[in-house]
C-alpha cells in the first residue's frame, strides 16, 4: 500500500467532499482501495500469530464503506476522509450485531493512524454481561490493566465516550470498579503520525500496538464463555 498516495488521496477528499469529485477521482480510490485490502490482509495474517481466533476473518467484511450515513447527520458531507476496517473473530464488525471484541483501525486524511480494540457500545444483553464479569471476575479484570504493554500503550484504564450517572440496577454503588461498570462502551486506543513510514512499517506499528492490547481482547471473550457456562 503506498501511503503517501493514500494520505494525498484523503487529503484532497476532505477537501473536496462531494460526489462530483468522488467519480472524477474514481481510478484512483479503485486502486488505493485494493492496496488497502491487501493491507487488511497482511495484517490479519500478522496478527492471527498471536491470536488465532481470527486467522478465518474475511478481510473484505473487515473493510469500511467510504459512504456515510447522513441520514440523521448534521454534516452532510457524503464521503469519510479515512479507510478503515474492524477486525472480529465472530466475523461481525457492527456493534448491534453483538459479534464480540474487535481490532479497528483506520487511517485518515491528517496522516495519522488510529488503533482501538475492544466493544463499541454493545447491545443492552452484552452490556449487562460484561459488567457482571467485571463483579464476578475482578481479579483478572484488574490484572488486564496492569499489564505493562497495555498500559505503556494505551494507558491504565478504558477511554471514556458515554457512561451512565449512576451505578446501574443490581449493582453496587460502592463497588471498587463502579466507574468501569458504568460505560456504555469498553474501548480502548491510540493515535501515531505515519508520514514518513511505508506499508509494512505501518503494518508492524498496527499489529504491535494490537499484540500490547490483546489482553482486554482475551478478557472479553472469557465474557462470553462465562455466559455460555452460567
Amino acid at each position: 500500500m503506498h501511503i503517501k498516495d493514500l494520505n494525498r488521496y484523503l487529503f484532497e477528499l476532505s477537501e473536496n467532499n462531494q460526489r462530483a469529485w468522488f467519480v472524477m477521482n474514481k481510478p484512483r480510490y479503485d486502486i488505493l482501495r485494493a492496496e488497502f485490502l491487501q493491507f487488511v490482509t497482511q495484517v490479519i495474517a500478522t496478527v492471527s500469530k498471536f491470536d488465532p481466533a481470527i486467522a478465518g476473518c474475511d478481510p473484505k467484511k473487515a473493510i469500511f464503506r467510504i459512504n456515510r450515513d447522513v441520514r440523521f447527520a448534521h454534516d452532510k458531507s457524503p464521503y469519510k476522509t479515512n479507510f478503515s476496517a474492524a477486525i472480529v473473530a465472530s466475523g461481525r464488525k457492527r456493534p448491534s450485531e453483538g459479534g464480540g471484541p474487535a481490532y479497528y483501525f483506520q487511517l485518515d486524511a491528517k496522516g495519522n493512524l488510529f488503533l482501538a480494540l475492544g466493544e463499541y457500545i454493545p447491545p443492552a444483553d452484552r452490556v449487562n454481561a460484561i459488567r457482571r464479569h467485571m463483579v464476578e471476575d475482578s481479579a483478572a479484570f484488574i490484572k488486564v490493566f496492569k499489564n505493562k504493554a497495555l498500559r505503556t500503550t494505551f494507558g491504565s484504564e478504558f477511554q471514556v465516550e458515554a457512561k451512565l450517572a449512576r451505578a446501574p440496577k443490581g449493582f453496587d454503588p460502592e463497588h471498587p470498579l463502579i466507574e468501569q461498570i458504568k460505560l456504555k462502551s469498553f474501548m480502548i486506543w491510540t493515535e501515531y503520525p505515519i508520514a514518513g513510514l511505508d506499508s509494512d512499517q505501518v503494518c508492524a506499528l498496527l499489529c504491535q500496538g494490537f499484540k500490547d492490547g490483546f489482553p482486554l481482547v482475551a478478557w472479553l471473550r472469557s465474557v462470553a464463555s462465562s455466559e455460555k457456562t452460567n
